[in-house]
């Protein structure tokens, strides 16, 4: 975890922040990803199995964010491998980016995911939470979207 968090703040080119900024999303998501489900299979097994679809719904969160993890690090690799004077012209508008994608569905597997393991422990207001799960999932498939229009 310390490895992850000190990633967080590695920005290898100045120019072009993009590719380290995914690869950190994309190596903290994946971890806390993998800690989650270790910790649903063993710590919370019987509490998840006294909840309804419990552990069908730890297992969607799971799921979800670990693939968005390995959708942001691919995403990583092809901003760096963009053109950085591109890059520049693309961020200007806040679109048409890879990092715009990526931090799209960054914000929505944390939203998405983390809404659904509060849920599912009953940790917070349900009437604020069930909201953000449909629209973290928005946000995921705008985030794939901005994937296929990024140029």
């Amino acid at each position: 975890v310390a490895i992850t968090l000190i990633g967080c703040f590695e920005m290898s080119n100045p120019d072009n922040p993009a590719p380290s900024l995914l690869r950190s999303l994309a190596s903290l998501l994946g971890s806390t990803a993998v800690g989650a489900g270790a910790f649903g299979a063993h710590a919370l097994k019987e509490t998840l199995a006294k909840r309804p679809n419990g552990p069908e719904n730890w297992k969607t969160a799971v799921t979800y964010q670990l693939f968005h993890a390995a959708a942001l690090l691919a995403l990583s690799a092809l901003s760096a491998s963009s053109d950085v004077a591109a890059y520049k012209d693309k961020s200007a508008d806040g679109m048409g980016n890879y990092a715009t994608a990526g931090k799209m569905m960054a914000a929505g597997t944390v939203m998405f995911s983390g809404s659904i393991y509060c849920l599912t422990l009953d940790v917070g207001p349900r009437k604020l939470l069930g909201p953000i799960t449909p629209l973290g999932g928005l946000l995921m498939m705008s985030g794939w979207v901005a994937v296929g229009l990024a140029r």
